[in-house]
């Protein structure tokens, strides 16, 4: 009997020669399970090597066009977005890109004339409200949740999948081989959006819901903040001054989206987008399918027959999971292609 080579005996770490749909290893230099296209953690040779056993991602990869089609599918499920009666916009002073720099109010009156505010008591809205006073606006202070505040993140979670259009999203990644179960997709969700990290020192200071949603302040500015309630609700309050816009959607109904300058309580804002008259599930939707299939790419969508695009970002000096990474960032970024 002839003695196997040498070079046959072990696996060459940064190959996945034998290493097909093995357990994850965070030693190992990359990867060869079944999910690894996921995280883009693959061996270079995972596709050649592992492509046709089970996941493959030249099979299961989500184009272009089935993104275009899964959010015009979202965009239809979003019965709980604000009517064209529910909100009275004054969008004012239109200024060009150059302009944002300038810190210069440019807009008298506030963005929000009017608001029917009876949309904040349908469920998913009155849950997701519930979160915005859970953090501390101030990168480099450490967040840290109590009992209660836990409790209304899975609320959140739990009303939004009782929606259309979390049920649409779900449903399309399932099909899609990202998940086997519905409970999977929410604990990823969860971990996604709220797991904490360190945006400044060593303390756990940030989560992706609460940059995207909530707003931070990072080096006397104003980073994330992309959500027409919070917006709202701090305007309001006096807390917010609208200053001008830079971008105003296509849309002649809501979900719209506009692109703003605008101070926050001391802090100005450069460029901030945000829809307008989404309902909390349908943005959590958006991001969430864009960051899934293309983290840290710009996102390729279609709600209403006009193209919009979402841009995310993934916290690289941390992980869950296995390997798996937060949410940074996401935003619109534009609706030309």
């Amino acid at each position: 009997m002839l003695e196997a080579p040498a070079s046959n005996l072990y696996s060459a770490p940064s190959s996945c020669r034998d290493r097909c749909h093995e357990a994850f290893d965070r030693h190992q230099p990359c990867h060869c399970n079944a999910r690894c296209p996921e995280f883009g953690n693959c061996c270079k040779d995972f596709e050649i090597l592992c492509g046709h056993e089970g996941f493959s991602y030249s099979r299961d990869a989500i184009t272009k066009e089935e993104l275009q089609s899964v959010s015009e599918k979202i965009y239809r499920a979003d019965i709980n977005k604000a009517q064209k009666e529910d909100i009275i916009l004054n969008s004012q002073n239109r200024i060009s890109p150059s302009e944002t720099r300038d810190h210069v109010d440019r807009c008298p009156e506030p963005l929000f004339t009017y608001v029917n505010e009876k949309l904040f008591s349908k469920p998913t809205y009155a849950a997701f409200i519930s979160l915005l006073n859970n953090y501390q606006r101030a990168t480099g202070r450490g967040e840290h949740f109590s009992a209660q505040q836990l409790a209304e993140q899975d609320a959140f979670l739990r009303e939004i999948m009782k929606t259309a259009v979390l049920k649409e999203l779900y449903g399309f990644l399932r099909h899609q081989n990202r998940y086997s179960s519905e409970q999977e997709f929410v604990n990823d969700l969860k971990n996604m959006w709220f797991g904490l990290y360190s945006r400044g020192n060593e303390e756990e200071d940030s989560s992706g819901f609460e940059h995207v949603f909530s707003g931070e302040i990072k080096k006397g500015k104003v980073t994330g903040f992309h959500n027409w309630i919070r917006f709202y609700m701090q305007e309001k309050e006096g807390l917010v001054d609208y200053y001008s816009h830079v971008y105003d959607g296509p849309w002649d109904s809501y979900p719209d989206v506009l692109a703003m300058q605008f101070n926050w309580d001391g802090y100005y804002k450069e460029v901030g987008s945000a829809f307008i008259g989404s309902s909390p599930e349908f943005e959590f939707a958006l991001y969430s399918l864009c960051f899934i299939a293309r983290p840290g790419k710009v996102c390729q969508l279609s709600l209403g027959g006009y193209p919009l695009a979402i841009q995310t970002y993934p916290w690289d000096k941390s992980t869950y999971g296995n390997g798996k990474k937060y949410i940074a960032t996401a935003y619109v970024v534009s609706s030309t292609q």
